[in-house]
């Protein structure tokens, strides 16, 4: 087994109360192993609000805070893999790794074990994280895309972490001369404007196109100032690639569904109201881009929320476009 070393949390940045970049120093006197980008690592934190699970009414399981005999929540290690943001050559130059995190909730509004204590190593909190001192996965260009000519990356939220690895790394590798002769497309969903972390540097890398990249980048939450912006495009990135693809946006899809099977549409059409129409930012067009993903010669990766991801894999599926995911 890898053996636990202990770094230290620098250079945090909160996008949102929910949202936040950090990177992560080695232990003092070592180095992390060396990696492939899209791989990912064991953190742990050793003073997490730990939770126990709930079986309430109809086996419904939820999972609450663990209390002590005095109310106080019950305090102890909790460990879960990340995938690595930062590109390969960045941690070789300057020591660390870095990870897009979400302090996830619960729908009570019971905060995850440990993305609540990575919100909590601002200071005066304690910086330090453990970690496993090996880094895994196969969800790397080289074992899912090798000697394919088009490759469409599909991140939602953090889920663009192992992606922005990737394109970092091939812009680095054709800086150098050694360019990629396969297709990039990233597209990349958020909430809003300010959650979309990386967003100019990957502008900035797609405006140099030292590779073929085409970045496509929306929100599900639009401003007035989002709809000026003719690099920002709009929609979840589910009915964004339904979209690309001339299919109905899955809403569209549920309240059809509901009405073959003679179900009450009430929730379904609830959901069509609010969803918000997929549009593409300005600088690319919907033909463009289906002639980049020809399913002859493409390959989907996708990461981030699951049930996105589902959705992600049924259009794949439909349109017979290899598909692979990565999801904790």
């Amino acid at each position: 087994m890898a053996e636990l070393k202990v770094g230290t949390a620098v250079d945090q940045r909160k996008l949102s109360s929910v949202l936040e970049i950090f990177r992560l120093m080695p232990e003092s006197g070592s180095r992390f192993p060396n990696y492939v980008a899209g791989q990912y690592i064991a953190l742990r934190r050793d003073r997490c609000r730990l939770t126990k699970r709930v079986v309430g009414p109809e086996g419904v399981v939820r999972y609450v805070p663990d209390l002590d005999d005095f109310g106080q929540p019950k305090l102890g290690p909790v460990t879960h893999s990340y995938s690595i943001a930062s590109a390969p050559f960045e941690t070789l130059e300057h020591g660390y790794l870095e990870f897009y995190v979400v302090l996830e909730k619960s729908d009570d509004g019971t905060l995850g074990r440990l993305s609540s204590s990575f919100f909590d190593m601002s200071p005066p909190g304690d910086g330090k994280v453990t970690y496993v001192n090996r880094i895994t996965g196969n969800f790397t260009l080289e074992k899912t895309a090798s000697g394919l000519g088009s490759v469409l990356l599909v991140g939602t939220g953090t889920g663009v972490a192992p992606f922005v690895s990737m394109i970092k790394q091939l812009h680095h590798e054709a800086s150098r001369g050694s360019v990629s002769p396969a297709q990039y497309t990233l597209l990349h969903t958020n909430r809003t404007f300010e959650e979309l972390a990386y967003h100019q540097e990957l502008l900035d890398i797609e405006a140099s196109q030292r590779f073929d990249f085409v970045y496509v980048a929306s929100v599900s939450r639009p401003t007035e100032r989002d709809v000026r912006d003719p690099r920002l495009g709009q929609g979840r990135a589910n009915n964004l690639l339904r979209h690309i693809f001339g299919m109905p946006v899955k809403e569209e899809e549920d309240v059809a569904a509901a009405i073959a099977r003679g179900a009450d549409l009430a929730r379904a059409q609830a959901a069509l109201a609010k969803a918000v129409a997929p549009a593409l930012p300005r600088h690319v067009s919907r033909a463009d881009l289906l002639k980049r993903l020809d399913p002859s010669r493409s390959m989907l990766l996708t990461c981030g929320n699951a049930s996105s991801m589902e959705d992600i894999k049924h259009v794949a599926d439909t349109h017979r476009i290899p598909f692979e995911k990565e999801d904790w």
